[in-house]
């Protein structure tokens, strides 16, 4: 018997601990304040502020990206084998700096071979112009046929020729030899690396990537009606989320063409301060979208209680708890009211 009661009240009391844990971590042995007025400590109006409307600038936020407008991919002008590569991801370079050297045996040996290619055609030139003077010598006195003599002048200029070809030739071998060490085109950061020491590169394939982080700029595509209103000589707002900053920049760029699938333009403009940014980064380009009026009221008198904004109204010595819906935040402190207020109402500081 003793063990049948046992089976009913367990459960019985489990359940029931269960359902008073819950009504605890609901609030409900809470003191709750009941909603609508409330009783307002405040019996002057020396802590209220009017909410008011004012003309206020909109802008309207654009997404954007962070971008390089100095930026390039390096690659081998020759076919070599790489020896050693000197940067990584990350790396700072000047302009000039090695970055990538290749085998150079080849190349010497195409410089040293046109190099005795010049002195040997040097060394027959001379003879034939020697042989040349010799037969003008011995024609001009008439003991020289004139065959002879123009077969002595064509010897002569083939080896000038040959001479000038070699020469070429020398240089060219000393500007592949050039090519065998890839160096930076302009100071900035590298981006990626491509290819690894032992690895044969040809012509025009990647090898390693680098930008310019002094300029850096934001890309944003603005439609049409605000993109048309804006000139090369304005001052734009970008705001980073990523870092929490907002910066200026300077719109140097704007696309005269538009997207047809979008109806908008692609607007590029140059950051004034660049340091932490990173090409690729989210955005956000404060458009120009016109003028409004809008209702106004110091942030600072709004609560913020989890995802709901409230504010304390004093309405004939009453304060009146509201929720409002809270728009966009303008300078001096302020903040747009989109609904829950009406113009000229009192709102009181936070209550606690």
């Amino acid at each position: 018997m003793k063990t049948t009661q046992m089976k009913i009240v367990v459960p019985i009391i489990t359940i029931t601990g269960l359902l008073l844990m819950i009504a605890w971590m609901a609030g409900a042995f809470n003191e709750k304040l009941a909603p609508g007025n409330i009783t307002s400590e405040y019996t002057g109006e020396k802590d209220v502020v009017a909410v008011e409307k004012r003309e206020q600038l909109i802008f309207e936020a654009v997404p954007a990206s962070v971008e390089p407008k100095q930026s390039t991919v390096i690659s081998s002008r020759i076919l070599a084998r790489i020896k050693k590569v000197h940067v990584r991801a990350g790396d700072m370079v000047k302009q000039g700096q090695v970055l990538i050297e290749l085998e150079q045996t080849d190349l010497r040996s195409r410089v040293l071979q046109a190099d005795a290619a010049i002195q040997s055609t040097s060394a027959r030139m001379i003879e034939a112009q020697k042989a040349f003077a010799r037969a003008k010598d011995l024609a001009g006195k008439g003991l020289l046929a004139h065959a002879d003599l123009d077969k002595a002048q064509a010897n002569r200029d083939a080896l000038v020729a040959d001479l000038v070809r070699t020469k070429q030739a020398l240089e060219e071998a000393n500007i592949s030899l050039g090519f065998a060490k890839v160096i930076a085109p302009i100071n900035g950061r590298i981006v990626d690396r491509f290819a690894e020491p032992g690895d044969t590169v040809q012509p025009g394939i990647p090898l390693l990537s680098l930008y310019n982080p002094l300029s850096l700029r934001v890309e944003a595509y603005v439609r049409e009606q605000l993109a048309l209103s804006l000139n090369n000589t304005q001052s734009l707002e970008v705001t980073i989320p990523a870092l929490e900053v907002t910066l200026a920049s300077n719109i140097e760029e704007l696309v005269p063409a538009g997207s047809t699938g979008s109806r908008s333009f692609l607007v590029k403009s140059r950051l004034q301060n660049s340091q932490n940014l990173l090409p690729g980064m989210y955005a956000q380009l404060r458009v120009p979208a016109g003028k409004a009026n809008v209702l106004l009221m110091p942030d600072e008198r709004v609560a913020k209680v989890g995802q709901l904004d409230i504010v304390w109204v004093l309405n004939k010595d009453v304060v009146e708890r509201r929720f409002v819906r809270v728009g966009k935040a303008f300078p001096d402190a302020m903040v747009e009211i989109v609904s829950g207020v009406a113009e000229g109402e009192w709102v009181l500081p936070i209550v606690r």
